[in-house]
């Protein structure tokens, strides 16, 4: 449990009761189609899942020490 509510942030909080809100609103106005996509929008950050939610987007960091050596340019005219 430790491990699953570590990872929260202001913007997945805010997403979740995003989702609460369209939600309850479907609810209010008995539009079920929107309950369903407050549903969605309710899972997805329980579950951690969007477009870079399980940080399928970002970049590894290279773990090497080597030391950046300094390049040489010529002007070709």
């Amino acid at each position: 449990m430790k491990n699953y509510l570590k990872n929260w942030n202001f913007i997945r909080l805010l997403r979740l009761a995003l989702g609460i809100f369209i939600t309850v609103q479907g609810i209010m106005a008995k539009e079920w189609l929107l309950v369903g996509l407050g549903g969605l929008f309710s899972l997805m950050p329980l579950m951690n899942i969007g477009c870079c939610g399980v940080s399928g987007c970002n970049t590894s960091i290279p773990k090497s020490n080597k030391k950046i050596e300094d390049i040489s340019y010529e002007e070709v005219r």
